[in-house]
């Protein structure tokens, strides 16, 4: 009988997206660090693959003012997973970063630093902006153009790779030389060659330069999809562009973020499924839903009634610091349709239309549901978004992972004390 194919798990701290449900008196701080280590910890009893911080680099707006249904105030990454460190032995460490407001060396620094600190557990999730409103916090500004942002991510993660590696693997510092479209480099790098060689590279975007950019440089793809066959269909399109960068498919793993809710039943988990939706998705959620769209002031709208008539006004800046909805009017026709086609209010809409892929069950269920996905190659494992700070992932760790440890898909303990080892990643090849 064949091995089974392996999943990989990750988990992701909530605190900066609208997948969080603040009001259960469960939830505590995303700022105290105690949250941190709660999570982390579970997590590496678990024996999960890494641990993922986002990134928001400015308070978002609404109609010029801050919005007030979004959390205030998070961490900067790099200097929260650097502590974490301490206070975990194998768990791999993610931070994300702008490669639009960072530069290389610096970055290249303090990512090599944190794979030291850590004894070779470091990761960093690529990030673009061509967000002006975001550049503003910046000295050059938002003066990418969006066409731009992968070739300065490329160039941006080819220079790091150029510095990691300017150190032998015997400890021996060469000069850095790098002449290119954004970035002009001659010195020397001050951090020896990290435990991993390269910091592990995650890259977030499902759109077809994403795509192409992760099967050129990323080791791990961020990526998010609805159902097995779309998992399936992104799977053998990413994997199926590694060949031409002279990679393998096992070169890359694709771990899309999914949410869960358990229950004892499939019954009940799918009552709090719902229940854990109506709280995610508050009539005043769903008016901002509605108006990112839209791109209109609707705070008239009642929630809990029908659509606008009106058309969106694409040009419209009332939301600032999310991402733009690609063709508001393709959108919008499509709930326009959801919600004639089923009744749906507003409210009822959003949520329909917003949620990510989740696995909603009883242990056994969700177990099962998550191994199909990898046997039938929609991923090769899964990004974990719980809905609760810091507490969210107890129940999964507590009695999920043991049956996917019974099925034989998941690990009983690490084997390597590197997240590439984690990974079943090849040590990167020094270019000497």
């Amino acid at each position: 009988m064949s091995t089974p194919k392996q999943m990989h798990l990750a988990a992701h701290f909530p605190g900066v997206n609208n997948t969080t449900v603040w009001a259960d008196p469960r939830s505590r701080s995303q700022i105290d660090f105690s949250s941190f280590v709660h999570l982390a910890r579970t997590a590496e009893r678990g024996t999960f693959d890494f641990f993922f911080l986002a990134e928001g680099l400015r308070l978002r707006e609404h109609n010029g003012l801050i919005h007030d249904l979004d959390v205030v105030g998070r961490p900067e990454s790099l200097t929260v997973l650097s502590a974490l460190a301490a206070v975990t032995d194998r768990l791999g460490l993610a931070a994300t970063v702008n490669a639009t407001f960072n530069e290389p060396y610096e970055l290249a620094r303090r990512l090599a630093s944190l794979d030291h600190l850590s004894g070779g557990r470091a990761a960093w999730n690529v990030v673009t902006s061509s967000d002006a409103f975001t550049g503003e916090n910046f000295r050059r500004g938002g003066f990418l153009d969006r066409a731009d942002r992968y070739t300065r991510a490329a160039e941006f993660v080819s220079t790091a790779r150029e510095l990691w590696d300017s150190w032998t693997p015997d400890g021996v510092s060469r000069p850095v030389t790098h002449r290119g479209t954004h970035f002009d480099i001659s010195g020397e790098f001050t951090v020896p060659r990290a435990p991993q060689g390269h910091p592990v590279v995650i890259q977030a975007g499902d759109s077809a330069e994403g795509r192409e950019f992760a099967a050129s440089a990323a080791d791990v793809i961020f990526t998010r999809h609805g159902t097995l066959e779309a998992g399936r269909a992104f799977y053998a399109d990413v994997k199926g562009r590694l060949a031409a960068y002279g990679r393998r498919p096992e070169d890359l793993k694709i771990m899309p973020g999914v949410s869960f809710v358990l229950g004892d039943t499939d019954a009940e988990a799918q009552r709090n499924a719902d229940e854990i939706r109506r709280l995610q998705v508050s009539p005043q959620n769903a008016i901002l839903a509605l108006e990112q769209v839209w791109g209109r002031d609707l705070s008239s709208y009642d929630p809990d009634g029908p659509l606008p008539a009106t058309d969106p006004d694409p040009d419209s800046g009332l939301v600032q610091g999310r991402v733009r909805v690609g063709d508001p009017l393709a959108v919008a026709a499509k709930w326009r349709g959801l919600s004639e086609a089923k009744g749906l209010s507003i409210r009822q809409t959003v949520i329909e239309t917003t949620a990510r892929q989740s696995f909603i069950g009883s242990p056994e269920t969700v177990a099962a549901g998550l191994a199909e996905f990898v046997a039938a190659d929609a991923a090769d494992g899964f990004i974990l978004v719980p809905h609760l700070t810091p507490g969210g992932l107890d129940d999964f760790v507590d009695r999920v992972v043991p049956l996917l440890r019974e099925r034989g898909v998941f690990r009983s303990e690490y084997t390597g004390s590197t997240l590439r080892s984690h990974l079943g990643l090849a040590d990167p090849v020094w270019k000497g």
